[in-house]
């Protein structure tokens, strides 16, 4: 059989894929068989796990066990959405109910496969799943991302990046963020980033917005990025330009 990269022909990318299955037995036989169809597979059993490696690796898909210890697969799913990671997820878990399935999709999940499976399957799904991902991609290329100094903002995708690296943000740093940057070199005013990032929570108070300035603020350190207060307008996200 004649060798692709000795003829000269293109060879498809492998496919990265982060596996979060718990069971040690199923997760050594499904890495085991995806590497011999030619992905390069990462496999993690907790969930806390799952979501430092899903955030340092940027895989092409993962594939999310429901079930698992220190964090559930959907508290791992919703966290992951929150922080921007749009990498496409398939969902394979004994957890097979309807209402599963629309937890799973809600939560952001591109795919549900109940076990017991099939694993050519499961192979056709998550091929599937990348070969979406990487149109809809190509398809928005055309777009263009906010740039503040060192922060891109992508509109579409929600996703924010620091210096080409996606921002580790909890939920309520994302929102601030996300209403700074959707109008660049404006002031925000505080009263309209209480409504964005507390949408109605009654029971917070007025100030707490000020706690979420400040863990930014440490975050955004060293960044030549600057959270401004402006006494009676609001807050602005700034560019040092020295």
């Amino acid at each position: 059989m004649p060798c692709p990269r000795c003829s000269g022909a293109k060879v498809p990318p492998t496919m990265q894929l982060l596996l979060v299955e718990d069971d040690p037995t199923m997760q050594a036989t499904l890495q085991r068989a995806l590497a011999r169809r030619g992905m390069d597979v990462t496999a993690v059993g907790d969930g806390r796990s799952a979501l430092a490696r899903w955030t340092d690796l940027a895989p092409d898909a993962v594939v999310l066990d429901l079930t698992l210890p220190s964090m559930d697969g959907l508290q791992v799913l919703e966290q992951a959405r929150a922080r921007g990671l749009r990498t496409p997820v398939l969902i394979l878990t004994a957890r097979g109910t309807v209402g599963d399935r629309v937890l799973g999709l809600n939560a952001g999940a591109d795919d549900y496969l109940p076990k017991p499976f099939d694993l050519d399957e499961l192979e056709a799904r998550l091929r599937a799943l990348v070969r979406r991902s990487h149109d809809a991609v190509q398809a928005k290329s055309g777009s263009s991302a906010i740039q503040v100094g060192a922060i891109s903002y992508e509109k579409e995708s929600g996703a924010i990046y620091l210096n080409g690296i996606i921002m580790e943000l909890t939920p309520r740093e994302l929102a601030l963020m996300h209403a700074l940057l959707a109008q660049p070199g404006h002031a925000v005013a505080k009263e309209r980033l209480y409504g964005l990032v507390f949408p109605g929570q009654l029971d917070v108070q007025y100030e707490a917005i000020e706690v979420v300035v400040y863990r930014l603020r440490k975050k955004l350190a060293g960044t030549r990025l600057t959270l401004m207060t402006l006494r009676g307008l609001g807050y602005l996200l700034k560019a040092d330009t020295a």
